[in-house]
């Protein structure tokens, strides 16, 4: 997981905005004023520029349980789709908005891994998730949570091959 590529993504993004962000906000709510779409551009941002961290923090947690096997590829999946240009709001040709759904995925595969006990890192996800699913809709976002139950049965089924195939080189 190279968190610079993300950070590089980031503000690739942000150079290329260009007010674009503002005009996906307006079009999912376009019952909102010229001061709430500002707003929601500020945190929207906000929250996009906390994925590195936050994903730093995760691996760092995953250190500290004893769980980089099983952690790290799952990371590495959130990470992929953020730096990947193909997904469903391109930051290529949106700027920020292009970051939203990137960063709901990031976010939904860490609230899923912290459901488990005890839980991977001290942190809600519950607040970010809702205003980004707010901004994102309910059609993105339910594909977005299935991509990240995806993403851990693949990873899960990825660490059962490998510890069967070490089981029959021993």
């Amino acid at each position: 997981m190279n968190l610079d590529d993300i950070q590089a993504v980031i503000d690739s993004a942000k150079v290329r905005d260009d007010g674009k962000l503002e005009e996906f906000i307006r079009r999912m709510s376009p019952a909102s004023t010229e001061d709430e779409v500002e707003d929601a551009a500020k945190v929207a941002v906000e929250v996009v520029e906390m994925v590195p961290i936050v994903l730093a923090c995760a691996a760092q947690a995953a250190e500290q349980h004893r769980l980089t096997t099983v952690v790290m590829p799952i990371l590495d999946h959130a990470a992929r789709y953020f730096i990947n240009p193909v997904d469903l709001i391109p930051e290529m040709t949106q700027g920020m908005a292009g970051l939203l759904d990137d960063t709901y995925l990031a976010f939904r595969i860490l609230e899923n891994l912290n459901r488990g006990s005890p839980p991977l890192m001290e942190t809600d996800f519950a607040v970010p998730l809702r205003f980004l699913r707010r901004l994102l809709g309910e059609e993105i976002s339910r594909k977005l949570d299935a991509a990240s139950i995806f993403a851990l049965q693949d990873v899960s089924t990825q660490v059962t091959r490998a510890r069967a195939e070490a089981g029959h080189q021993s």
